[in-house]
């Protein structure tokens, strides 16, 4: 894939896996290097960059928020846009990764909210982990994120790599690649788009209190 000189956004990109060498972790390579081939900014991380204890609100008013959350948050601030190619736990997505959301969504503003979103998996399954990416949609939107409507799900991964990291049938390759580019533009023609007005709202019931609402007004360029 040619490179678009005029790509002047940057990612966050990680395997959602402990395990080092994971199918996801190899995946996000791959997604890794789509984006430095298309001109953009990698930062490339770990799950183990962002782990934390479970959460616990009683460790966040004593000890505060832990490092691999504050780690998370500030590579989604420097960042336009996130990957994540997750596994798929028990037709969900790994606990470890839904904590560090939990954990992360204590910040204000709201790290997560405006930000630009693809989600990948790769599974030895015939479905790829694709359950397990719908589930990873719901809190991420909640959230606030802008997350892509197309996903990408490798099934049979054990087998899909080649030697050099890239997929074995170039016809998968090519639609993965194709996924990457779309998101990316999606992501250039939103930062350079108008200042707008964007507000987030966690609750919205008949009797809110300050115990059970979240409210962010803001106005700002989208990220």
């Amino acid at each position: 894939m040619p490179a678009r000189k005029s790509c002047s956004t940057n990612y966050l990109i990680f395997g959602a896996s402990l395990r080092k060498g994971s199918l996801n972790d190899k995946l996000a390579s791959l997604a890794a290097s789509v984006v430095e081939e298309a001109g953009g900014t990698v930062v490339r991380a770990g799950m183990a960059d962002f782990d934390c204890p479970s959460y616990d609100l009683d460790v966040e008013t004593g000890a505060g928020i832990p490092a691999g959350a504050d780690r998370f948050r500030s590579n989604l601030l420097s960042t336009d846009g996130f990957i994540i190619a997750s596994p798929e736990y028990n037709a969900s997505m790994p606990g470890i990764l839904k904590n560090v959301i939990d954990w992360v969504s204590r910040y204000r503003p709201q790290p997560l909210k405006g930000r630009h979103g693809l989600v990948m998996s790769a599974s030895p399954s015939m479905a790829g982990g694709n359950r397990g990416l719908w589930a990873l949609r719901v809190p991420l939107e909640h959230l606030g994120a802008r997350v892509y409507p197309d996903m990408f799900s490798l099934a049979q991964a054990h087998e899909a790599f080649d030697a050099s990291g890239r997929l074995k049938d170039a016809k998968l390759q090519k639609w993965f690649e194709s996924t990457v580019d779309c998101f990316i533009e999606s992501v250039e023609a939103a930062k350079h788009y108008p200042m707008m007005k964007s507000q987030w709202i966690e609750f919205l019931g008949e009797r809110p209190t300050p115990a059970t609402e979240r409210v962010e007004l803001t106005e700002t360029r989208p990220v």
